[in-house]
């Protein structure tokens, strides 16, 4: 198979949606809904793109994709590539594909001048895992995710003082 790696274009946005809606379905959580998928494309192609999307292509169809955006480390003064996504569809596995799309994920992060990459992976996916540190990758121990969801971010907090 014939594996091309190459930046999304808006006309490809049904291709990626439908990668989405894949990666959804395997980590079994909901896909987005059509006004998710609206900002999506709005977002990935509109005046300020938010993120980058990189189609895998086998054989001329879309099996893969990786979307990324870059962060700031301010105690290396460099940004650092933030790899927010990265799947292969279940059928295209094994050829190469996912490592075709992180090899290019990091040569990006080193031609932009990137201090490091970043990514996080679920717990329960082992085989993901072993991938990454078979890269070189290493385990984040010490640090811990935290997250709010969207209707939290305006709840008020003790000691919310607004900023000027």
């Amino acid at each position: 198979m014939r594996i091309r790696i190459r930046r999304a274009r808006r006309n490809d946005a049904p291709a990626l949606l439908r990668l989405i809606r894949a990666l959804a379905k395997f980590e079994k959580l909901p896909p987005p809904d059509a006004q998710a998928e609206a900002r999506l494309i709005r977002d990935g192609w509109g005046p300020r793109p938010r993120f980058e999307a990189w189609l895998a292509e086998g054989n001329g169809e879309a099996v893969g994709y990786a979307i990324l955006y870059f962060t700031y480390s301010t105690f290396l003064a460099k940004p650092t590539l933030y790899l927010e996504d990265i799947f292969v569809l279940p059928s295209a596995r094994g050829l190469g594909i996912g490592s075709a799309l992180f090899g290019h994920a990091r040569r990006l992060a080193a031609a932009r001048g990137c201090g490091r990459m970043e990514w996080c992976c679920l717990d329960w996916n082992t085989q993901a895992q072993a991938f990454y540190e078979k890269a070189g990758a290493r385990r984040l121990d010490e640090w811990i995710y935290y997250r709010l969801t969207e209707d939290q971010l305006g709840e008020p907090m003790e000691g919310d003082i607004d900023a000027a």
